[in-house]
């Protein structure tokens, strides 16, 4: 085979697979991943007030006050507290962990839908937290170990798309701080760097960051053994 030949057929070649390759990775964002195997029970709503009335009797009489909810305490109490788009509620300023940028694009300017959802996960254009729960339809979040898994699905131009993140959630100088270990975009895993990028954007906010602080008597706040513990001062 003629040199001109080979090129022009491995030019071919190069091609189909770009779009091949193009293809899949719009169906991988596309394709929301399932969310995480909660259990639901009606009665963990009272049980959470009640672990919260136990320990403001605590912290009244001057002892040392703990809150341990489990997924399912943890989940129900996002559910009657976190506003999002897809069932406002009464908001009481907790925000999640983490949420998706409501302007995350499904293809960029490119034609590839993974270098536009990266280049708007690292953009300088700071999201608030509100403009973030205005788009956000639900969210679901599991425990394993001291990691904490939170699913959401988002609006984007009336579809819906799903964002993993997997990380460590802790409090330090009296904000709440989250650092991501892993993450999806539909099914379409992120690399660290964006994920990096994308939290410190958010925390880099100076009115973001003061929706991130903890309340004065909340010492800390972990993720232990598949449960997040409150520790007040």
């Amino acid at each position: 085979m003629s040199s001109p030949a080979l090129y022009k057929t491995l030019y071919r070649a190069l091609s189909w697979g770009a779009c091949a390759g193009l293809v899949l990775t719009l169906a991988l964002v596309l394709r929301k991943s399932p969310p995480p195997d909660v259990a639901n029970d009606p009665s963990a709503a009272s049980r959470v007030e009640q672990k919260f009335a136990a320990a403001d009797q605590a912290k009244a009489a001057g002892q040392p006050a703990q809150v341990q909810l489990d997924p399912t305490e943890l989940n129900s109490y996002l559910q009657q507290n976190l506003q999002t788009g897809g069932a406002p509620q009464t908001s009481i300023g907790v925000p999640a962990p983490a949420a998706p940028s409501p302007g995350v694009p499904v293809a960029g300017g490119s034609g590839d839908p993974n270098a536009g959802a990266m280049a708007a996960l690292s953009s300088n254009d700071a999201a608030t937290i509100e403009q973030v729960q205005s788009s956000v339809k639900d969210v679901k979040v599991d425990m394993d170990g001291d990691l904490v898994k939170a699913y959401v699905v988002f609006d984007f131009h009336g579809k819906d798309l799903s964002l993993e993140l997997d990380g460590h959630l802790s409090s330090q100088d009296g904000y709440l701080k989250f650092v991501p270990v892993a993450g999806k975009l539909g099914s379409l895993p992120l690399p660290q760097s964006t994920l990096d990028a994308a939290v410190a954007k958010m925390m880099a906010s100076p009115e973001n960051r003061e929706k991130l602080k903890l309340p004065s008597d909340i010492n800390d706040i972990q993720i232990q053994n598949g449960q997040a513990v409150v520790s007040y001062k």
